[in-house]
C-alpha cells in the first residue's frame, strides 16, 4: 500500500491542525527520541541473539568432539 502526495498533504494538514504550529518541532524530536531509542535496542536484542547462537554452536561443536572420541 502506498501513500499518493494527495495522502501525505492531507496527513500533514490534519496534524497541523491539531497540533499547532509551535508543538510540530517537539513532536518530531520526541519522534527522533524514539526511534533512535527503537533501532539501539534492536541492535542490543541483535547482538545478544547473536551471541547465543554462537554460544550454543561451540556447545554443540564441543559435544561433536567429546562423542567422536568415544
Amino acid at each position: 500500500m502506498s501513500l499518493g502526495l494527495t495522502e501525505i498533504a492531507l496527513i500533514l494538514v490534519v496534524i497541523l491542525l491539531l497540533f499547532g504550529g509551535k508543538r510540530i518541532p517537539e513532536l518530531a524530536k520526541a519522534l527522533g527520541k524514539a526511534q533512535y531509542e527503537y533501532k539501539k535496542a534492536k541492535e542490543l536484542l541483535q547482538n545478544e541473539a547473536q551471541d547465543l547462537k554462537d554460544t550454543v554452536a561451540k556447545a554443540a561443536e564441543q559435544e561433536e568432539k567429546k562423542d567422536s572420541k568415544k
